[in-house]
Formats: C-alpha cells, structure tokens, sequence
C-alpha cells in the first residue's frame, strides 16, 4: 500500500499544478509595476523597464526560448517588436522561466536565441520570475503595452490567432500602438494569450 502510495505522488503533484489557479493580470489602465527592478539584459548589462520606456510607451513581452508557441510566433515577435522599436516605443522582452534557468532558458541560451533572432532590443532575465509576478503573466507569449504615461492600454495576444499565422485576420497588438501613439482610444484592449505556461519555481 505504501508503495503505492508513493507511486502516486508524482501524479497528485502533475494534477496540482494543472489546477493551480493562475495569477490575475494588473487591470488596464493599472502603471507599470516593478519598473525599477534591474535584470540582466542578453548585453550583460543591468535595465529595468523605467530604463527602456520612452516618452511614447513601452511594449513587454514575456517569451522565452522553446516554447512551441512562441516558436509558432517568431516571426510575429520580431514583426512587431522592429514596428514598436522603429516608432520609438520601448521594447522588453522578459524569460521568466526561472525553472527552467540551468536548461534552455540558460542567459548563455538566450543570447544565442536572440542572436538567431536577430534581436535589437532588450531580452532580459526576470530572475524568480519577480516582473511575472508583479504583472500577473502566465503564458508566453503575452504581452502588455503601456502608454506615454506608463499605464496599460493592451493586454493578450500578438494577433488573433497565436497557432497559425496563415489564418489571422487581425493584429491586434499592431493596431493597439498604432491606436495608441495616434492618440485613439484602444478598439481591442483585451485578448486571450495563448501559450506555454511560465514556469515558475
């Protein structure tokens, strides 16, 4: 019976964590969280989001470097980040998969991803997923872009519909910065991320 029991632990453990509620996002309109917290950027240098916001907005992005929908997404990701980064709104991408740190999620791995990806903007280590926390991310990708004033205007999707490019009919964070640095009230301010789970500690 003991032996039984212990063999069922695993299971009850993969079960807990699949029903383990997931954080609640900050609202829209909430100010960007934690924006004084230094991570390591792929440079070696130490940023916090204050650091990389500009005077138009800034635009984060929790991603990492295996998961398939953010694979799926590559070239969305860089679509809209070289878009946001080109009308002068701040670009972070943040790994927050602290689980996962000593493995593909490594610094020395995320350098190597962002170099294949061709990355000319801030990928950083949120170490023990602190700035996860502190927004309320789940997935990636997901994304979060604030305004001028540091306030969150677009929370959810890159597009709308993260699991085939050929299909999507519209891109939703595009337009929320088009929108945004136009001075537009959002039309879509909300959609669903879909994607890997952050893997937390």
């Amino acid at each position: 019976m003991k032996k039984i029991l212990l063999a069922l632990l695993p299971v009850a453990a993969i079960i807990f964590m699949a029903l383990k509620p997931a954080i609640d996002p900050i609202p829209l309109g909430a100010s960007l969280p934690s924006s004084d917290v230094k991570m390591q950027d792929i440079s070696g240098q130490e940023v916090s989001l204050s650091d990389v916001k500009t005077e138009k907005g800034l635009l984060v992005m929790f991603s990492c470097n295996t998961c398939p929908y953010v694979i799926k997404n590559q070239s969305r990701t860089y679509e809209v980040c070289k878009y946001a980064n080109g009308m002068g709104v701040g670009v972070a991408l943040l790994n927050s998969n602290e689980a996962k740190r000593g493995d593909d999620d490594s610094f020395d791995e995320m350098k190597k991803y962002a170099d294949a990806q061709g990355y000319h903007w801030k990928y950083l280590v949120d170490k023990n997923h602190k700035l996860a926390d502190a927004f309320g991310a789940n997935r990636t990708p997901e994304c979060f872009l604030f305004d001028a004033n540091g306030k969150l205007v677009y929370h959810g999707a890159i597009d709308d519909n993260p699991s085939d490019a050929n299909a999507v009919t519209r891109k939703h964070l595009l337009v929320a910065i088009d929108e945004m640095l136009g001075g537009k009230d959002i039309t879509v301010k909300e959609s669903k991320s879909v994607g890997c789970t952050i893997k937390r500690l």
